[in-house]
């Protein structure tokens, strides 16, 4: 099963007797945050929830697996890290 933002937003407003659209614009709006501070290389931290992080992988050399004779150059790119707090880590693996 999937845990949607639409799931949040209800489950959120029904604990809360808040109205959806309020809860909605609440969490979208922290998400659009959370994305602004990743794409200027910062890293977004939730106590014992974890930590968002930007890696840059290197550039690298790939193959086409049914022709292996053809090289490609794969660039450099930025990529999301996480790490799990100890809280959720507990919870997760038990």
């Amino acid at each position: 099963m999937t845990l949607t933002k639409r799931d949040l937003v209800i489950r959120i407003a029904e604990e809360t007797g808040l109205i959806q659209q309020d809860v909605f614009a609440v969490l979208q709006k922290s998400l659009d945050y959370i994305v602004e501070a990743l794409a200027k290389g910062n890293h977004v931290e939730f106590r014992n929830f974890g930590v968002f992080t930007i890696k840059t992988r290197k550039a690298r050399i790939g193959r086409n697996p049914k022709k292996p004779q053809n090289t490609v150059t794969i660039p450099a790119r930025k990529v999301v890290k996480f790490k799990p707090g100890r809280i959720m880590k507990k919870k997760v693996t038990g």
